[in-house]
């Protein structure tokens, strides 16, 4: 069941119902009060309402919000939040998969990537197998250990290329953090750029939650997959690009606009690892890139979907030559053992301490140990995290 309401009477409402559990609460001789008596709908709405306001998206003030129930089952309830924006450039919706309980009177309600979500999902009868393997992960930020592995693809077919119409930008245009980006091209099919469980938003907008905390928006989509839960691997069919605008927003010409997500809030996606191509926020919003190697590629260039990069792998990048020599052991010191091109995907089996070396990111003593027994320094190649990749020698 859809719900569809505006903002304004929402809290008034919800006061109200307060009032009235706590006047309740304080005589022992009251029966207990009903759960129905506080809607989930207006509970969900109400979060939704602070989440908004708390990102300052003064567009969405006035919008209204689509709940939609998609399961219940007596004192649980699961689906989706839409806050629903005006159909002007550079603004998007908002929204979140949520899980609720009746607790008290009223609602606990929680959203996807929150603590909260994962305690729910582990107890909740609505929640499947296969979501609670994704739920129940404890989030955490690994962008504060250095770690900014994803283990994604690109979100259309590996072996294509792609136009980057659209650098590193907001979710919904110019705002921080520049989460998100926009691609077209190929075949126009957008797939899930990792394993994960799939939710259709509202028309038009796909959200896959997948593990270490992330998930991806799909938005624009046309001729999409209607799904509330449903397992999809990575490069599984989402839709075609489009330039849908059901929920708000604004298209011009179609494409995929593409956003990353961890713990609940879009996170930049300068610094990650999607499809081999590490990518950059520039000075403004649509103006960064990203990285394969030495090669660049801006807002209008060609990305060629190289897979997802292993939690064990890196990409060479000689930062500018062709090539970087394999040593014996961890240091220059060592024999020359042949060497390895530039963008080339190695494999690290462990690392260790040795020769320091600069390299486009900085200096480094970091020495990797590859899987063919050879060592190149860390300050040539790009994994996706700041230290040993696999481990220490």
């Amino acid at each position: 069941m859809v719900q569809v309401r505006r903002w304004v009477g929402i809290a008034t409402a919800l006061l109200a119902t307060e009032v009235l559990v706590a006047g309740t609460a304080a005589h022992a001789a009251a029966p207990t009060p009903d759960p129905v008596q506080v809607s989930v709908e207006d509970a969900v709405t109400a979060k939704l309402r602070g989440q908004v306001r708390a990102t300052a998206a003064e567009h969405a003030e006035s919008s209204e919000t689509r709940v939609t129930v998609t399961r219940r089952n007596g004192q649980w309830a699961f689906g989706t939040a839409v806050a629903v924006t005006s159909h002007e450039k550079d603004v998007h919706p908002t929204g979140s998969i949520f899980i609720a309980r009746a607790e008290a009177g009223t609602w606990r309600v929680n959203f996807d990537g929150e603590a909260g979500f994962s305690e729910l999902a582990t107890e909740s009868p609505l929640v499947n197998k296969q979501e609670k393997a994704v739920f129940t992960r404890t989030p955490s930020t690994m962008q504060a250990g250095g770690d900014y592995r994803t283990g994604m693809a690109l979100p259309f077919a590996v072996g294509q290329t792609w136009t980057l119409t659209g650098g590193p930008h907001g979710w919904g245009g110019s705002e921080a953090p520049y989460s998100s980006i926009d691609l077209a091209g190929g075949d126009q099919v957008v797939r899930a750029a990792q394993t994960g469980t799939a939710y259709t938003m509202c028309t038009g907008w796909i959200r896959v939650i997948h593990d270490r905390g992330y998930s991806t928006d799909y938005y624009h989509l046309w001729s999409s997959i209607s799904v509330n839960g449903a397992a999809v691997g990575q490069g599984a069919y989402l839709g075609y690009t489009g330039t849908d605008v059901t929920c708000g927003g604004a298209a011009s010409g179609r494409h995929v606009h593409f956003g990353l997500r961890q713990n609940s809030a879009y996170v930049s996606i300068g610094g990650h690892g999607i499809g081999k191509w590490a990518f950059e926020n520039g000075a403004g919003p649509y103006q960064g890139g990203a990285r394969h190697g030495s090669t660049w590629r801006g807002a209008g260039g060609a990305l060629y979907n190289y897979g997802a990069l292993g939690f064990n792998q890196a990409v060479v990048d000689a930062n500018g030559g062709g090539t970087v020599n394999k040593r014996g052991g961890p240091g220059t010191g060592y024999a020359l053992r042949g060497s390895v091109g530039d963008g080339a995907t190695v494999t690290v089996s462990c690392s260790a301490n040795g020769t320091s070396h600069a390299g486009r990111y900085g200096t480094t003593a970091l020495w990797n140990r590859l899987s063919d027994g050879t060592w190149v320094s860390d300050a040539y190649v790009w994994s996706g995290v700041n230290g040993p990749v696999n481990g220490w020698c």
